[in-house]
């Protein structure tokens, strides 16, 4: 069924207020002046560093995480360059400021960097911090190199000690500023979130192994685990057992692996798993990020055995699988269906509940920046500077012709369902997995399934209580057992960005499975569309091919109508004409290349339901 309603704009937003008992409700009495027992939407970015951050600094960044968190709140935030009495050369601002952020700056180097910075410090004057001051983007390599292979430079001392006490006082800041920018007043106008980045790698390509850890509270551990520490994913899971959940009372952290379509196959490799394995990652880690500056994660961009070609898997995919294909030609070679995307991430993990009884990736999805110039939530095609880190750097003056790479894009947003914007409302949220991702828009998206509702169902103004009563949201089961051999029924609504978003086009559901052989299966169905663009969408969708011995999992994907992007934006103010190729300047080349993307279409990801015995 096909639906665009103007009532949507109370359905969406869930703003119907029904007296009944909402399972997983928050059990607190309501601090805020916003509660809502039907939970409204907060916008976030989980993927923030600043000049804590090694790759950071050494592009010059110095925004600090006190200064992330003012800019997330609505505050302007200086970008490099500087001149020479330090003040920045280009300023940003957020037309409207988040919800809530959290700073999750590199934890492997952060000793090193401190004692780098710090005259009279053990390291200061060794010649890795001499390379640090005066070449930084040596330092770059070198120190990452160094950390990459498990070991600490040789200024840390004997099993690398100074490093990890000097790492106290960047961690310090990290909490102080979560702290100050915290709204913990009845406003409730920003959450923040201790937190920080794993930053581990594997293989010879340097297969992305990165995670981000968000910590639920103010209690946690007096210094965050590394990849040296832990030296794998699973050390990471084991060490926040013990020394967060064990170890303090209160303190609980989930974990967001992200930028799987850089991992060269490795994020997500269970086939040695034990089931004690895979509860422990199920456990923690709750979300994936599917997008961000450096590109979508959502699916293969080409055909796989047994399942149709999906041209919008085609969305920001960067054209190499790893770090190492990223930055030397000789290791780079495109994505394959074995890079690790969700959609086959998720088809593994239904793989796995078989022989283990649990599915280790039952993960929902946000979306987030991963900026590295403190600009939380800088999303605006219009006003991309480019995010440090991996792109463009701009230490020594802003960079002739695009200001980052052209494959790289502003990033994502995270955005959470939670009775009140809160720390304990929002992480609760994200353990249940009632979250989605977006591409930038902040457009609205809710996902219910269940086993009866009615085909009339987008008509219903108590559509929200009535789906939280009578099934599940995004990132829910649905157990078949309780459908007594009916299909599952879905309904999904989606309402527009009014104030910098798109039209609406198409709403789809995504449902993928795995078959008796083991094979992988997916169908992707439109289910509400305009092609003119609409306000709001909605659709109520019955799989009447579902069996009650299927698992199977299903997401809503909502596509808005083109907008040109980033890239293509600089091209034009500048007045590119690639049909004259000679008048183009060499520093705008990439605004002519066969590979280079002129629009973009906006979307939307829903957190997966998954149906099953």
């Amino acid at each position: 069924m096909r639906h665009g309603l103007s009532r949507m704009h109370r359905v969406v937003l869930g703003c119907v207020v029904a007296l009944l008992p909402l399972a997983g409700a928050q059990a607190e009495a309501p601090r805020c002046a916003d509660h809502n027992p039907l939970r409204n939407v907060y916008v976030g970015d989980l993927h923030v560093h600043t000049a804590l951050s090694l790759d950071a600094a050494t592009q010059d960044t110095r925004a600090r995480p006190a200064d992330a968190y003012r800019f997330a709140r609505g505050e302007p935030i200086g970008v490099q360059p500087y001149d020479t009495d330090g003040k920045a050369l280009r300023q940003l601002q957020l037309k409207r400021p988040l919800d809530f952020a959290a700073v999750t700056d590199h934890a492997e180097l952060f000793g090193e960097v401190e004692l780098c910075h710090t005259p009279g410090s053990a390291g200061y004057d060794a010649w890795q911090c001499l390379v640090y001051r005066h070449f930084p983007r040596v330092a770059y390599y070198l120190f990452n190199a160094t950390a990459s292979a498990g070991r600490r430079l040789g200024f840390c001392g004997e099993q690398g000690e100074l490093c990890r006490t000097a790492a106290a006082g960047p961690w310090g800041e990290v909490r102080t500023a979560a702290a100050e920018a915290l709204d913990a007043g009845g406003a409730c106008r920003f959450t923040s979130f201790v937190a920080y980045e794993w930053t581990g790698v594997g293989g010879d390509n340097a297969g992305n192994m990165h995670r981000n850890v968000i910590f639920r509270g103010d209690r946690v551990p007096e210094l965050p685990a590394t990849a040296i520490d832990t030296g794998s994913p699973e050390g990471l899971w084991q060490a926040l057992e013990r020394q967060c959940r064990d170890a303090l009372p209160g303190c609980e952290a989930l974990v967001i692996p992200h930028n799987s379509n850089l991992s060269d196959g490795l994020m997500f490799d269970g086939s040695a798993y034990t089931a004690a394995d895979a509860a422990l990652r199920a456990r923690t880690e709750r979300l994936f990020e599917i997008v961000q500056h450096k590109g979508a994660s959502e699916c293969f961009a080409g055909a796989l055995p047994g399942i149709a070609a999906d041209e919008d898997c085609s969305f920001e995919q960067l054209p190499y699988d790893s770090f190492a294909g990223q930055n030397f030609s000789w290791k780079r070679k495109p994505p394959n269906p074995a890079t690790g995307f969700y959609r086959e991430i998720l088809r593994d993990g239904l793989r796995l509940e078989r022989t283990l009884g649990i599915d280790p990736y039952r993960m929902g999805v946000i979306g987030s920046t991963d900026t590295h110039i403190g600009a939380a939530g800088a999303v605006a095609e219009d006003s991309f500077l480019g995010h440090g880190g991996a792109g463009v750097p701009a230490r020594d003056g802003v960079p002739a012709g695009l200001p980052d790479r052209p494959e790289f894009g502003p990033g994502g947003l995270a955005m959470v369902w939670a009775e009140e914007n809160t720390r304990e409302a929002l992480f609760a949220a994200m353990q249940r997995r009632e979250t989605y991702a977006t591409s930038g828009t902040r457009l609205q998206l809710r996902f219910f399934g269940g086993w009866d509702f009615p085909g009339d169902f987008c008509e219903d103004p108590e559509l929200v209580p009535s789906a939280y009563a009578r099934g599940v949201p995004m990132g829910g089961e649905l157990r078949a057992a309780d459908g007594a051999g009916r299909a599952p029924v879905f309904v999904v609504a989606a309402l527009r960005d009014a104030v910098e978003g798109s039209p609406l086009a198409e709403v789809q559901i995504v449902k993928g499975w795995v078959d008796a052989d083991g094979a992988s299966r997916e169908t992707v169905l439109s289910v509400a569309g305009a092609s003119e663009g609409a306000e709001t969408l909605c659709a109520v969708w019955s799989d009447t091919e579902y069996r009650p011995d299927q698992h199977a999992w299903y997401y809503a994907r909502v596509l808005v109508l083109p907008v040109a992007r980033w890239s293509e934006r600089i091209c034009r103010a500048n007045g590119i004409d690639c049909a004259d190729p000679g008048a183009v300047p060499e520093e705008f080349a990439a605004c002519c290349a066969a590979d280079h993307r002129a629009t973009i279409r906006e979307r939307a990801w829903s957190s997966p339901i998954w149906v099953g015995s």
